[in-house]
């Protein structure tokens, strides 16, 4: 419990302190989780179950975690009959225009990649129930432009218009792409 708060305390002296954020404005963190949360929608709508959602631990964060059938996992295997859940550790880049960092993908650089790594090694030992499941790191890139609907406040809950774009506030997000199984050990 003291390693969590003194995470939390850590983590809170390199943000921003809280201000007001007005409707038309969210901070990167809340948009963050505006694109965590059309992701997750997303991956349910393809069948993937949401096990955990902003995991921490000491290594790092993992934004979603999901379980789920991956048909390229099992395809070539001996027994085409049975099912082989995958657990996919997805790391979600949100973007605005105009970004320096290919929407978020030059962020996933080798130091990140080593810390989710760690991160899943850490989630797998406390869940020794998935220890045998297939694992891929995979990364969703979001793009956020401002939308033309007024809508007054960030809606928790995302207004999907189809399954890879929904509105927020007076944004739309996006989901450009979804990288499959983006990097290994």
């Amino acid at each position: 419990m003291g390693s969590d708060d003194s995470s939390q305390l850590n983590s809170s002296r390199k943000r921003a302190p809280a201000s007001s954020n007005s409707s038309q404005s969210p901070n990167s963190r809340a948009l963050g989780t505006l694109g965590e949360n059309l992701v997750a929608e997303w991956l349910q709508q393809q069948g993937w179950e949401i096990l955990h959602r902003q995991y921490h631990c000491r290594w790092g964060e993992i934004d979603i975690i999901a379980l789920g059938k991956d048909e390229a996992s099992y395809q070539n295997r001996v027994i085409p009959d049975r099912q082989f859940p995958t657990l996919a550790f997805v790391e979600v880049k949100t973007r605005r225009r105009g970004n320096w960092d290919l929407g978020g993908m030059l962020a996933v650089s080798a130091t990140k990649q080593a810390k989710l790594w760690q991160t899943a090694e850490i989630f797998l030992s406390t869940r020794p129930d998935l220890a045998n499941n297939s694992c891929r790191f995979d990364v969703a890139l979001v793009r956020c432009e401002p939308s033309r609907q007024n809508i007054k406040k960030i809606l928790p809950p995302l207004t999907a218009a189809n399954s890879q774009s929904a509105l927020a506030g007076n944004y739309r997000l996006t989901l450009q792409e979804y990288i499959r199984a983006a990097f290994s050990n």
